[in-house]
């Protein structure tokens, strides 16, 4: 069974930086792009971030290029967002991702919530 477990979540100030880990089991890992995204309440889910299998090649959303770095590490089965410079517009649920789009094969975790005070 596959699982994706996010953590480094929380509460921070505007201004300040936040890395969320993504834990990943069931499947070999290097075998899978990995993504985030994010949700705000009465939001639809917003892409973020995605990196593919080897890690060689990234891609951002608009809206957080330049101030976020999706990266990973295969050998911990693990995907990475590193948010700088975080704005109280940044306040969401983040999920992360795993998945071989191509395929139509991709599975979700049950996010983590970040919120950014002003």
């Amino acid at each position: 069974q596959v699982h994706l477990v996010e953590s480094g979540g929380g509460l921070v100030q505007a201004g300040e930086s936040l890395t969320l880990s993504c834990a990943v089991s069931g499947l070999n890992f290097s075998n899978y792009g990995a993504a985030w995204y994010r949700q705000a309440p009465g939001s639809e889910r917003e892409f973020l971030a995605a990196i593919n299998y080897r890690g060689s090649s990234t891609s951002y959303g608009d809206s957080v290029s330049g101030r976020f770095t999706i990266s990973r590490d295969n050998a911990e089965n693990k995907a990475f967002l590193q948010m700088n410079s975080l704005e109280p517009e940044d306040t969401a649920v983040y999920f992360c991702n795993v998945g071989r789009w191509s395929d139509d094969e991709e599975f979700w975790g049950q996010g983590t919530q970040v919120t950014v005070s002003s």
